[in-house]
């Protein structure tokens, strides 16, 4: 499972980053390196009390009503993180390569990365950012469209943009455009799903 787990994050990983290191290549190679164009750079903070409270908010945020949804809703079996399902201890290296790698940095990467940074060159902050949001909702509910009923797939869908909106404003409003914050809380949402499945907490 750790094997499989590690292929998956890489070939996602390689998946999301094919279109803007094309764009990239083409568009900004000779003004600055890939990885500081797409915002993995060191983060700068002004106000840490203040960043670290939006921080921890955010992530309750995004966790306690996707995990309503899921309780009250879903089938955990459609859920990604269902494979940890009762692994308990067993599932830790596979789960963190899940929520970290495969996930957390490879969405990172493609939304706030990418979309968000080109979005807001071309539009400005705001707009770019509702774009962005609006595309990382959707592809979340595209994800789940055959499984659930359509209402829950328009709260799931509505919830998946407040979390690409609120992302995308504390790495652009908070972290100096570094997407190393978005990756953290997105990576800490992931793990607490994926622990909660590992101990078949609901």
């Amino acid at each position: 499972m750790v094997l499989e787990s590690v292929l998956s994050a890489i070939f996602q990983i390689i998946l999301f980053s094919v279109i803007p290191f094309i764009w990239w290549l083409f568009t900004a190679r000779k003004e600055q390196s890939f990885l500081r164009w797409i915002g993995l750079k060191k983060l700068v903070i002004e106000n840490k009390g203040k960043y670290f409270v939006w921080f921890l908010f955010i992530i309750v945020l995004l966790t306690l009503p996707l995990t309503i949804i899921t309780y009250l809703y879903l089938d955990s079996s459609i859920l990604a993180s269902n494979r940890f399902t009762g692994l308990g201890f067993l599932g830790l290296i596979p789960a963190f390569f899940y929520a970290i790698v495969q996930t957390g940095f490879s969405e990172e990467l493609l939304f706030r990365g990418f979309l968000l940074k080109r979005f807001m060159h071309r539009f400005g902050f705001q707009i770019g950012n509702i774009i962005q949001s609006l595309l990382f909702g959707i592809l979340h509910g595209l994800m789940m469209f055959s499984f659930i009923p359509f209402g829950v797939v328009v709260l799931v869908v509505m919830l998946a943009v407040f979390a690409g909106y609120l992302l995308g404003w504390i790495n652009e409003r908070k972290s100096n455009g570094s997407i190393l914050t978005s990756w953290c809380i997105h990576s800490i949402s992931n793990l607490i799903a994926s622990f909660m499945a590992m101990f078949n907490v609901l």
